[in-house]
């Protein structure tokens, strides 16, 4: 009798989804899709026959969905996994995990502790030509291996939320990794921004291992044709897979060097074709994820498979921001920098990556988050929370009390309050109020913020401002006391809003102004998780 495959939702049906989308659906396991477009919705209902919505939430809250697949921009991979995670969700998210290592571990520590699945799609691990080679290198066929040379060159879809590394290489990473099964010692990067000056198009990375194995990995979007190729380079044999090849996709050649009076002479080999089993490698990877589901196997590319790669293509940015320095690749998980003139009292919390200057206390019991940056003279008292990638400029005290969600910006000396009637001779510290910044607010220099209330989302507070009262998502607020002056969009630019409506200029988000509140309607409704608690507003496009 045929197993029943589990039911899975698909998030996201563009260029590489809709084919994910077919896979899950000649497997008999697709269930829903949903994006944001509703010709894409209408098109995948007639085709399918499968329910189809843009509302990520009504997906997260049906019960029958076991897992869902996120195949949408790279950028918005950590905050979909997370609300499918939390939903208490399977998830197969498209490579790579996430665009910051970090962020990788939260989601492999998020699925750990829900006892759920969480795969990479790292597709090559799947395709016959390398579970070949995989085989080949196993049993020695090829010898000990010297050298590794990958390319994945087209010109292809042109991006500016990651450069061509993050968006080509993880391919090759994991091929590479998982074919030699062990991690690279130390990388370095070269790369060329031809298009955009703040995004490579085009980077050559060289992978040293312990092992003494060299890898180059060449990956380019402005080249005139697709090249896919992998050729590795043993003591008996070399092999070369090229995925762009219909039939000879693997061959092996018994090359052969000679020394004739001490000079190397070259001996070719016409090369030898290797059948494959004609298996699409999507197909193969789709079934792993409803197998693991129904299992409870680790999958083959797990979430710590991901977190390899990442730290992988984390190294090779920093050396490609470094022009081509070598870099190691750091095992260890990554830690803040402090200069050696900060307090850091024990008992503190602090995410790598993040940045502590000249002459600030963090006090203990504070727990501040990944890649923040805190300026001169800062003051962080005890229990604060700050988010991820917060940035406090110089002269900030945060006092106990006050909450900031990630990506707040608190401006040169703003205040933050926690009484409301301070008297030196009365002590009042049980009468601490919390004041709670929301995701993406910002709060210019030398505001005030009066305790007691919450800041909204993506909000943004005039310099000098008092504010004294809660302040919706989106609002510009000025003067003393503050009022509403209008509205600001995600990107920090103000709204021109006409009959209850507004598009900003500048980077293209909608808005709906209704009854005070605004609403972006280009993202996901699914920016509340189905426990009904604040998320991230998240566009799930293709």
């Amino acid at each position: 009798m045929t197993a029943i495959s589990p039911n899975v939702a698909v998030v996201g049906c563009g260029a590489w989804g809709k084919n994910i989308v077919r896979n899950f659906h000649e497997l008999g396991a697709l269930h829903t899709v949903c994006d944001v477009r509703t010709e894409v919705t209408d098109q995948v209902r007639q085709q399918y026959g499968v329910q189809a919505t843009t509302n990520l939430a009504e997906v997260l809250a049906d019960l029958d969905v076991e897992g869902v697949v996120v195949a949408v921009p790279a950028a918005e991979h950590y905050q979909l996994a997370t609300q499918c995670l939390r939903a208490g969700k399977h998830v197969f998210v498209e490579k790579p995990l996430a665009l910051h290592l970090e962020d990788g571990r939260k989601l492999v520590e998020m699925a750990r502790s829900r006892n759920r699945i969480l795969m990479v799609g790292h597709i090559l691990q799947y395709h016959p030509a390398i579970l070949k080679l995989k085989e080949l290198i196993s049993g020695g066929e090829l010898g000990r291996i010297k050298y590794i040379y990958s390319s994945r060159l087209n010109l292809g879809k042109l991006r500016t939320e990651e450069n061509i590394l993050w968006s080509f290489a993880p391919h090759d990473v994991s091929a590479v990794l998982f074919l030699l099964e062990e991690m690279p010692v130390r990388v370095s990067s070269h790369g060329g921004t031809y298009l955009d000056s703040q995004t490579a198009d085009t980077t050559l990375t060289t992978c040293e291992f312990a092992s003494g194995v060299n890898a180059h990995i060449f990956v380019s979007w402005l080249h005139p044709f697709k090249e896919q190729k992998l050729a590795i380079v043993g003591g008996k044999k070399m092999a070369v897979f090229d995925d762009t090849e219909p039939e000879r996709k693997l061959v092996l050649y018994a090359h052969r060097i000679d020394w004739v009076d001490r000079v190397p002479v070259a001996h070719r080999d016409g090369g030898e074709a290797v059948p494959l089993p004609k298996q699409e490698p999507l197909r193969q990877e789709c079934q792993h994820f409803l197998d693991c589901i129904r299992t409870g196997q680790a999958p083959r590319t797990n979430g710590e498979s991901g977190l390899q790669v990442l730290q992988v293509l984390e190294a090779c940015d920093r050396s490609l921001t470094q022009k081509g320095q070598p870099v190691e690749v750091c095992l260890a998980e990554p830690k803040y920098f402090a200069h050696s003139t900060a307090v850091i009292d024990p008992g503190c919390e602090i995410g790598p990556g993040t940045k502590i200057w000249h002459f600030t206390h963090i006090m203990n019991g504070s727990k501040i988050g990944a890649r923040c940056n805190l300026g001169q003279n800062v003051v962080v008292s005890p229990e604060c929370r700050i988010g991820d990638n917060a940035k406090i400029q110089n002269n900030v005290s945060v006092y106990t009390g006050v909450e900031l969600e990630d990506n707040v910006f608190c401006g040169p000396s703003m205040v933050f309050t926690n009484v409301v009637n301070p008297r030196s001779h009365v002590v009042r510290r049980h009468e601490y109020q919390r004041t709670l910044v929301k995701e993406g607010a910002s709060i210019g220099a030398n505001a005030t913020i009066v305790c007691g209330i919450t800041l909204g989302r993506y909000s943004f507070i005039g310099a000098g401002a008092v504010v004294t009262r809660d302040v919706p998502d989106y609002a510009l607020m000025v003067g003393v006391p503050a009022k509403q002056a209008g509205w600001m969009c995600y990107c920090g630019v103000r709204l021109n809003v006409t009959s209850g409506e507004a598009k900003c200029q500048t980077c293209g988000r909608e808005y709906l102004i209704e009854r005070g509140v605004a609403t972006d309607i280009t993202a996901s409704p699914a920016a509340k998780s189905s426990a009904g608690e604040p998320e991230s507003a998240v566009t799930v496009t293709t």
